[in-house]
């Protein structure tokens, strides 16, 4: 794993690493999905027609909700 650290600026905004980008083949223009888990932040290059990261992201984060425990008391009312 490749770390390096990196400032933010007062927008907000960070520079990958030269030699980050170019390990993953990153050029300008390219699209990221930027995904947050408590503490960490994590960036994934995608392609532009490839949804399927954005569709394992949101399956992941509506797990949380289809499997909440506290919904279950409902199939007490509706059998």
């Amino acid at each position: 794993m490749d770390e390096k650290i990196i400032k933010v600026t007062d927008k907000g905004q960070v520079s990958i690493p030269r030699v980050v980008r170019e390990s993953l083949e990153i050029y300008p223009g390219d699209k990221l999905l930027l995904s947050r888990n408590q503490d960490f932040v994590v960036l994934k290059k995608i392609k532009e027609d490839d949804f399927s990261d954005l569709l394992k992201h949101s399956e992941d984060s509506l797990k949380e909700i289809w499997n909440n425990e506290e919904d279950e008391i409902w199939n007490t009312y509706l059998n």
